[in-house]
């Protein structure tokens, strides 16, 4: 792989919001990663909870908590995931002139088709692995997605 390939795919990264780029061939093999290390940022919040009580602590600023920064747990979301299956670009309708595929309050069946994903020129039709009522359309329309981005909520 020589260094214009490896540009085109850190533009391809940039132009659909992807974090982390990995490929295996025979002998060759690339990572690519772009932003804050997930992994390890959790390690050194891990580490910083972990300092033992007896150890002498330099005096460290107060903090008092206030209304305004005590933060509620969000409530339990309701409903089954419906995640993506690929990497593209969600779109919740066939055309641009075209209504949605569902909607919340739609009611679906297995098989029916509730979005398009735009994966390399090609469009995928995504289609319903579960019959229900959809709650919930968590991703944007005409908005990159990573596999397992949360699409939908059906109940």
């Amino acid at each position: 792989m020589d260094l214009q390939e490896i540009r085109k795919i850190v533009e391809l990264m940039n132009e659909h919001g992807l974090t982390l780029f990995d490929l295996t061939k025979k002998d060759f093999h690339i990572k690519l990663k772009k932003g804050a290390d997930v992994d390890d940022l959790r390690s050194l919040l891990a580490g910083l909870s972990a300092v033992p009580t007896s150890a002498p602590v330099a005096s460290a600023p107060s903090i008092t908590l206030t209304e305004t920064t005590i933060l509620e747990a969000p409530p339990a979301a309701e409903g089954t995931e419906i995640t993506s299956p690929m990497v593209g670009t969600f779109y919740r309708r066939p055309s641009p002139d075209a209504p949605d595929f569902v909607d919340v309050g739609s009611t679906v069946s297995i098989g029916q088709t509730i979005c398009i994903i735009e994966a390399m020129k090609v469009m995928n039709e995504i289609k319903a692995e579960k019959s229900g009522t959809i709650c919930a359309v968590i991703a944007e329309d005409s908005s990159p997605v990573q596999y397992g981005d949360v699409l939908f909520r059906i109940n």
